[in-house]
C-alpha cells in the first residue's frame, strides 16, 4: 500500500493536489486543511497517505499528519460515512477540535457538514467517542503528574467543554461504576457513558 508520497507539487485543487514522483503524478484528494499546508506548484511536498480500491478504481487520500490520518480511517469505519464525507468532516475544523467534538457528543457540529444528517452525526459520536475520550484523557496535561485520577478525569472532562460542577456530579456516578482504581481515561469514558444514558 502506498503510505506516503514526497515529490513536486504539479497542481492544487479545491479538494485534491497532484504530486509527481519518480515520473508520475498522483492524484490525492485531501482535506482543505491538509491543501493549506502543501506549498505552491512547483514546489517539494510530503503527505501522508491512504489508498482505497474500489470497483471504479483505485483513490488516494493524503493527509498532512499522522493523527489527520487516523481520525479519517476512524471516521471512514463509521456505517454511512464514505471517504468524501470524511474529508468534508475533516475540512471543517482541525483535527484536534473535531475529537473534542466528538468526545463531548457535540452533534450539532457534524451536522453542518454537507451529506451528514442527525443520525449520521449520532452514530460518528456512538462509534468514536470513547476510543477519542480515552486518547485525550492520556494525552499529556497541565494537571502535576502526581495528581489523583479523579483529578486528572476531572480535568479531562472540564477540557471536553464540562463546566466544573458537571464534571464533578459525572465523576461521583462514574467512580460508583469504575472503582475507586480506575484509570482517569476509564473514569471518563464511564462519566460520558453515564452523560450518554441521562441524555
Amino acid at each position: 500500500m502506498i503510505a506516503s508520497l514526497t515529490g513536486k507539487v504539479q497542481e492544487r485543487g479545491a479538494d485534491h493536489a497532484v504530486i509527481e514522483c519518480g515520473g508520475v503524478g498522483y492524484r490525492v484528494a485531501a482535506s482543505t486543511q491538509t491543501l493549506g499546508k502543501l506549498p505552491a506548484a512547483g514546489k517539494q511536498a510530503s503527505v501522508l497517505t491512504h489508498l482505497i480500491l474500489r470497483d471504479d478504481g483505485a483513490h488516494l487520500y493524503g493527509f498532512a499528519a499522522a493523527e489527520e490520518r487516523e481520525l479519517f480511517l476512524g471516521l471512514i469505519s463509521v456505517s454511512g460515512v464514505g471517504p468524501k464525507m470524511a474529508l468534508a468532516v475533516l475540512s471543517g475544523s482541525t483535527v484536534s477540535d473535531t475529537r473534542r467534538a466528538i468526545a463531548s457528543g457535540d452533534v450539532k457540529r457534524f451536522q453542518v457538514v454537507p451529506g451528514i444528517g442527525r443520525k449520521t452525526a449520532e452514530r460518528v459520536i456512538v462509534e468514536l467517542r470513547e476510543r477519542i475520550a480515552g486518547e485525550l484523557a492520556a494525552e499529556p496535561s497541565v494537571v502535576h503528574a502526581e495528581a489523583g485520577p479523579r483529578v486528572l478525569a476531572r480535568e479531562g472532562l472540564i477540557g471536553l467543554g464540562y463546566d466544573p460542577a458537571e464534571a464533578e456530579s459525572m465523576l461521583d456516578e462514574a467512580l460508583a461504576e469504575a472503582g475507586d482504581d480506575a484509570a482517569p481515561e476509564d473514569l471518563i469514558a464511564a462519566a460520558l457513558r453515564g452523560a450518554v444514558k441521562a441524555a
